[in-house]
């Protein structure tokens, strides 16, 4: 694997934590941030190895609670939880299926404002839990659904275009002779 694919995860998540933090006028057309940074979790987990997924996660989330109003630090375990969760068990779930891409995208939107949620729960800081919290959940589970198959396309376009392509082998040996015919 080159280093282009990967770069390029990296500066894209980069832009997610912006454009989560900064884009506000379409944060409060939905009343919930713009989060697809479980969705980027998710394809990193499934296409990638277990150290990037780590630091994906760990920058991710710093330069996340950098640039929000919370405690540093409160969205590295759950980003690096779903990946590592999803890294464990890569082998048995269906990566090129876009349903099962558009439903670990969803339970990956639900999953980590839950666990922000329970971390911030555990420690000293208020939060506002309304009675739109669901509706909040539902719209960010449908969020992450819905770009977890367009980030897989995307990235995997990116790696096709700039990976090397393995060269197929023939089935045959081209310095063997084939009779045809009886003995």
């Amino acid at each position: 694997m080159t280093w282009l694919p990967t770069t390029a995860l990296f500066f894209v998540t980069w832009l997610a934590v912006f454009a989560q933090t900064q884009f506000r006028p379409l944060a409060g057309l939905l009343d919930t941030p713009v989060a697809v940074l479980p969705a980027l979790m998710v394809y990193a987990a499934l296409t990638h190895s277990l150290g990037t997924v780590i630091v994906l996660g760990l920058l991710a989330g710093v330069s996340l609670d950098a640039l929000s109003p919370g405690p540093i630090g409160v969205s590295v375990l759950p980003l690096v939880c779903v990946g590592f969760g999803l890294h464990l068990r890569r082998h048995l779930i269906l990566r090129e299926q876009v349903y099962a891409q558009w439903w670990l995208g969803f339970g990956a939107g639900i999953a980590v404002p839950l666990a922000t949620l329970v971390l911030l729960s555990i420690g000293s800081t208020r939060f506002i839990a309304g009675p739109f919290f669901m509706m909040q959940l539902l719209i960010l589970g449908l969020l992450n659904g819905g770009v977890c198959p367009a980030v897989f396309r995307t990235f995997d376009a990116i790696q096709n275009a700039f990976d090397y392509q393995p060269v197929a082998q023939p089935s045959f040996r081209p310095d063997r002779e084939i009779k045809r015919g009886r003995l």
